[in-house]
């Protein structure tokens, strides 16, 4: 399954699939000559293809300002720079304000890791009017994803049997069958994927937004990253301290954890975060149609996963809604408060025998449209998360963690300890315990938490602070729900982080806005 921790351009994208329901970037080459001369030919892009999610091509910006697609060739290998080239889809829309005013380009990544920036950055563009106006607006699919040498392993059906999966195992026999379940994953992605996959670590992707800078006529890389995107920003400043300009962290990874402790965190993270939604659900004049009490709303939600562990209800059928299904489409929808309202509806429905919400939230999450196909979010998330990630753990160790877990969060503490077997018997060795980010020398960078995030941890923030070097990074804390900040339009946020990339202001560190 993919590792929730990283997640993020799937919960940017459940507000629009949940609503629906319920109410030219691609190519590569064999020769490398000098890459950074490279000039893209820059037109209207295509509707997205699978491996993006599908859909409609993007639509034009409020004011009719259109987007426009383009391939950047750079090294399948970044040892061997004038080797074979792949092919790297970006998106961009120019900048709306005077010539003379504008900045440069502001790079987005939006996590994942394996989440298309082709797709998400038109998606919520409108959000970033205001960045607009300075600078040119571009995203990127990453080397592996969407439609950049895309990491290929199981088709649709196998995708869905795979989700259907009991990933919280109790049994010895359970165990055993999601290490093979697993290791077939895995084995389809080596099959299918042999030469891209030991070519998308994060350093590697780090390097292709270098060559991208420069390929778009950029003295230093103006940056916002989101989620799995502060790792890649931290790791880009690492190898690039001097070429860092105007940067922006927000729902920040913490760069010192080992992928256990991630987990760990993450599992107190969605803990406080259901936590929360649940104080919410029954402080409210009106009545909580799921609980009369926080722990009665947490209750109930322990008893509907055990009793989908022994017999799943309806989802969307045939599919039926099992228990790791239902504890999935929970993790999702805490990603946002907006989305707690379709928790409370699932949850109700669910209570009632139809899975169909938990489901749908589930699959965003897993990157499924309502066609039943597929993006390569899940592949490239593992690819790109084993490659990063040197530890390899086993059912035993899993095991003997298992207490730990739960302490950490009863509801998902088995699902997060579980999911540290993903890269068992994968193809290519991880690179290290922990990305290294330190940058000295760099600009500043405004690292930006959310003390309710659930999926990266207010306390990555300082983490990040700390391993950037004295100098370089910038806290500001925001005392808010969900994971990110400025997507919030907190205006206390939106402030610090406009005024620092519009006009070079940095916030006083330590800012808190409420």
């Amino acid at each position: 399954m993919p590792k929730p921790s990283r997640i993020r351009v799937a919960a940017l994208t459940t507000a629009l699939v949940l609503s629906s329901v319920l109410t030219g970037c691609g190519g590569g080459g064999s020769e490398n000559q000098d890459l950074t001369a490279q000039k893209l030919d820059w037109k209207a892009c295509p509707a997205p293809d699978e491996a993006e999610g599908g859909g409609d091509s993007p639509s034009p910006l409020p004011g009719g300002a259109s987007w426009q697609c383009a391939t950047m060739k750079a090294p399948l290998d970044w040892s061997k720079p004038k080797g074979a080239t792949i092919g790297l889809a970006l998106i961009r829309a120019k900048a709306s304000g005077a010539p003379d005013k504008r900045i440069g380009s502001l790079v987005f990544n939006f996590g994942g890791p394996g989440g298309s920036g082709v797709t998400t950055l038109p998606a919520f563009g409108a959000d970033y009017a205001a960045l607009r106006t300075r600078y040119d607006l571009v995203s990127f699919d990453p080397r592996g994803v969407g439609r950049s040498d895309p990491v290929e392993c199981e088709n649709d059906a196998q995708l869905d049997d795979y989700f259907q999966q009991d990933a919280t195992p109790d049994t010895s026999a359970e165990r055993t069958q999601l290490i093979k379940r697993t290791q077939q994953f895995n084995a389809a992605c080596e099959k299918n994927s042999k030469t891209i996959l030991p070519h998308v670590p994060t350093t590697d992707a780090a390097r292709d937004m270098d060559l991208m800078r420069q390929v778009l006529g950029d003295r230093r890389l103006h940056y916002f990253g989101i989620s799995y995107g502060t790792e890649l920003g931290g790791v880009y400043a690492h190898l690039f301290p001097k070429n860092v300009g105007r940067a922006v962290f927000d729902a920040v990874v913490d760069p010192t954890q080992d992928p256990e402790q991630s987990s760990l965190g993450q599992a107190k993270g969605f803990q406080l975060a259901l936590d929360n939604f649940a104080e919410d659900c029954t402080s409210k004049k009106t009545p909580c149609p799921i609980g009369d009490t926080p722990q009665d709303v947490k209750d109930r939600i322990a008893k509907l996963l055990v009793d989908l562990d022994r017999k799943p209800i309806p989802g969307i059928l045939p599919r039926m809604l099992t228990q790791t299904a239902a504890t999935n489409g929970i993790a999702q929808s805490l990603y946002s408060k907006d989305f707690w309202e379709y928790l409370t509806e699932g949850l109700e429905e669910a209570y009632d025998g139809d899975g169909k919400v938990l489901m749908l939230l589930s699959d965003s999450m897993n990157g499924r449209n309502q066609n039943g196909e597929y993006s390569n979010i899940t592949a490239a998330n593992t690819a790109i998360n084993c490659a990063d990630d040197r530890p390899r753990y086993t059912a035993d160790y899993v095991q003997q963690k298992l207490p730990e877990f739960r302490a950490a969060s009863p509801l998902f503490g088995d699902y997060l300890a579980w999911s540290m077997v993903s890269c068992t018997d994968w193809a290519v060795p991880g690179a290290a315990d922990h990305p290294d980010v330190s940058a000295p020398g760099s600009a500043p960078i405004l690292v930006v938490g959310n003390t309710g995030d659930p999926a990266t941890p207010y306390e990555g923030a300082k983490k990040m602070v700390e391993a950037l070097g004295q100098g370089v990074g910038v806290e500001l804390t925001y005392q808010g729900q969900g994971h990110g900040a400025y997507d919030s339009k907190n205006r206390c946020v939106q402030g610090a982080v406009n005024g620092y990339l519009l006009e070079g202001t940095v916030p006083t560190a330590g800012t808190v806005c409420a």
